[in-house]
């Protein structure tokens, strides 16, 4: 339980830190120019998206509930010790 926490309050911590990440994309949008340090922040932004884990992955696809339960097996298939 103490690592299902730790690995929830990471993937939200790294959630919050994205929050001024719409903005930002959205000024080039409008009509904007990005200047050095926006486009400094966003690669941030996307450098902390890019280290989210992976399965995070899986939620976002469609069809995705349909495919958690197969995830949830491999996942578990995974932890079980080689036999070499």
């Amino acid at each position: 339980m103490s690592s299902q926490r730790r690995e929830v309050r990471r993937i939200l911590g790294e959630l919050m830190a994205t929050r001024g990440m719409m903005p930002l994309l959205m000024k080039a949008r409008n009509g904007g120019q990005w200047t050095p340090d926006e486009k400094e922040a966003l690669l941030d932004h996307l450098r902390r998206m890019a280290h989210l884990s992976p399965y995070l992955l899986f939620l976002l696809l469609p069809g995705s509930m349909l495919l958690l339960p197969i995830y949830a097996w491999w996942l578990d298939r995974r932890r079980q010790q080689r036999q070499d």
